[in-house]
């Protein structure tokens, strides 16, 4: 499979815009596009989703390890004729500022793909060139094959750059300037872009960005960069965690004439076992219903995609629309999104409330993360006004004007729960602009969560078989999550039977 990295220095030089241009360029050439999205982002992979008609996946190293982004990408990818990864922040971004953990550049290198560096030029000439120099050298092993200049004032700005990159980086391709363009900017709020479910883009939107993409790109150039098809064997997905143990890898070796295959030893970190989802898989599906809708749509698909393999039948539900949960179920995935743009909607959807607080009570496994718990919560508080929710946790949640928290997230369960056992280690994102009152005592704190190795404190909340969080886990860095969590729906769907 073709595929290209497209990067940039820093945020809002326009990676989102070009990244959707890019795929909607390809996709009218009839060529089937596979999206993806460096890091925990979840709007950028709706709009890739909106523009080519394919779920986006995210591949971020530092949640899941690099075996199970290659495992990802060779999953989503497949019978796709080229990739599209967008990345996020600058291309060196990530955790940390001594290492390439989390970053764009990580991801490239694990997949052996070329970079676009979507540069802004506002302001700039010959500097611009400069900056190029450098973020190719930065890291010899990263390849910066192309450059896109966005936001161009003129035709001589136009000569000026391309005099310059020519002049001191030859080697470089420089695939199109885009002029300035008030029109292709996409609405944002606090947390980035609107979601594409609020601001689906309208046609004459992406009309006018393909326009701009066939005139001022060379769309064929791009497909020479993104290189030649080469196969990609899917790498077992690791845990992040763990013993070290070995493991016998089998890789294959693309020859002139013929595969060899090669089976070493190699030391790995933490080695996930396929056997718990393949023995799910001989007991019957199980069904469990996941919140999707404009208020409920930020989850992981690869998270769905775990359970999927591990025997889960999922079935989506709307809090807003929907009256009654989905027959048959055996749990209930809550999601994050924004609640609180629908509150008063949520609030009025006194019947689904009752259903869900129905089911918890009845023991009903209920795996629930951010937007999702502050659904569970007794309300939430949009300026003077606050609006009665789901009410199993005994707090209110109310928004503010200044973030809250943002960043990476370590996690480590302190007892048997929906995900897993006491022990288990998992990693995920936090984000939101909301904040809780004071959780009372009682409420079991199932989590203990770190940051760059610095306890933050304990979360996590269970009530009976429910566990919310704020924080959004990606259960590619532990697999057994996914496995946990459907094991327990298929014994509560045991004990319901009798």
């Amino acid at each position: 499979m073709k595929r290209i990295v497209i990067a940039a220095p820093h945020s809002g030089s326009g990676k989102t815009t070009l990244t959707l241009g890019i795929m909607d360029a390809l996709k009218r050439r009839s060529l089937r596009v596979a999206p993806f999205k460096v890091g925990p982002d979840f709007i950028d992979p709706g709009y890739h989703r909106l523009v080519t008609g394919t779920t986006s996946a995210n591949l971020d190293g530092w949640m899941c390890g690099l075996g199970f982004v290659r495992d990802s990408f060779a999953h989503n990818g497949a019978g796709a004729d080229i990739a599209v990864i967008e990345g996020v922040m600058g291309l060196f971004d990530g955790i940390d500022g001594v290492s390439e953990a989390g970053s764009t550049a990580e991801i490239a290198k694990a997949l052996a793909a070329p970079v676009l560096l979507v540069v802004d030029a506002r302001s700039q000439a010959r500097s611009a060139a400069a900056l190029v120099h450098g973020f190719a050298s930065f890291d010899p092993e990263v390849k910066i094959a192309g450059v896109i200049f966005n936001n161009v004032a003129s035709a001589n700005h136009e000569r000026i750059l391309r005099e310059a990159l020519g002049t001191s980086s030859p080697e470089i391709a420089l695939v199109g300037c885009l002029p300035r363009d008030p029109e292709l900017a996409i609405p944002s709020r606090h947390l980035g872009l609107m979601t594409a479910e609020e601001n689906p883009l309208s046609g004459a939107f992406l009309q006018h960005l393909g326009e701009v993409i066939d005139r001022h790109l060379d769309l064929d150039l791009i497909l020479r960069i993104a290189g030649e098809r080469v196969s990609l064997i899917p790498t077992p997905a690791l845990p992040l965690k763990g013993r070290e143990s070995r493991l016998k890898v089998a890789a294959i070796v693309q020859g002139t004439t013929a595969q060899e295959t090669i089976v070493e030893e190699t030391i790995v970190q933490g080695v996930a076992t396929p056997a718990a989802h393949d023995a799910g898989q001989d007991v019957g599906r199980v069904r469990i219903a996941v919140a999707r809708d404009a208020a409920f749509c930020f989850v992981y698909e690869d998270n769905l995609r775990l359970l999927r393999e591990r025997g889960a039948e999922l079935c989506s539900f709307s809090p807003l629309a929907d009256a009654v949960l989905p027959d048959g179920i055996a749990g209930i995935y809550l999601p994050g999104g924004y609640p609180e743009l629908f509150a008063g909607t949520l609030a009025a959807n006194a019947p689904l409330k009752a259903a869900i607080r129905s089911a918890i009570e009845a023991d009903l496994p209920v795996y629930a993360e951010c937007g999702g718990f502050i659904y569970l919560t007794q309300g939430v508080a949009v300026g003077e006004v606050t609006h009665p929710l789901v009410g199993i946790f005994p707090v209110e949640t109310r928004m503010l004007a200044r973030r809250k928290a943002l960043g990476y997230r370590e996690v480590e369960l302190l007892a048997e729960s929906v995900i897993g056992g006491k022990g288990t280690l998992a990693r995920g994102h936090e984000f939101h602009y909301s904040e809780m009152a004071e959780m009372p005592e009682g409420v079991e704190r199932l989590y203990r969560v770190s940051k760059k190795g610095q306890t933050l404190g304990r979360e996590g909340y269970r009530y009976r078989n429910c566990l919310a969080s704020y924080v959004h886990l990606h259960f590619g860095g532990s697999p057994e999550i996914a496995d946990n969590f459907v094991r327990h729906c298929r014994e509560y769907k045991t004990r319901s039977s009798f």
